[in-house]
C-alpha cells in the first residue's frame, strides 16, 4: 500500500520527500508523476513506506501540515481505477451523438 501526498510544491524533488518522510520510517519508493506534455510536476506523489504502521504514522503527522509553503493532503492511496470508457472502444465524444439521442 502507498500513501498519496497532494498539494505539493511544484519544486519538490524525490530527495526532499525521502528526507521528510524518513523521519517516520523507511521510504521504499517515491513516484512523482509529471505532465506528459510539459514535463512539469503534477503537484502530487505516491510514497511507499516499509510498513503499514509507518504509513499510518506519516499520515497522522503530515496530513494538513504546512511544507514548502503548501498545506499537505496525505492519506492512503486508493487503487488505480480502470480508465477505459464505459461505452467500450475509444468512447464517443459529445459531437458524435445525433439529435435523436438527446432527450429532454
Amino acid at each position: 500500500m502507498s500513501v498519496y501526498v497532494g498539494n505539493l510544491s511544484y519544486q519538490v524533488t524525490e530527495e526532499d520527500i525521502v528526507e521528510a518522510f524518513s523521519e517516520y520510517g523507511k521510504v521504499v519508493n517515491v513516484q512523482l508523476p509529471k505532465d506528459r506534455e510539459t514535463g512539469r510536476m503534477r503537484g502530487f506523489a505516491f510514497v511507499e513506506m516499509s510498513s503499514e504502521d509507518e504509513e499510518t504514522s506519516v499520515i497522522e503527522a503530515l496530513d494538513g501540515a504546512e511544507w514548502m509553503g503548501r498545506d499537505l493532503k496525505v492519506n492512503k492511496a486508493r487503487p488505480r481505477e480502470d480508465r477505459r470508457s464505459p461505452m467500450g472502444g475509444g468512447g464517443r465524444n459529445r459531437d458524435s451523438f445525433s439529435r435523436r439521442d438527446r432527450r429532454f
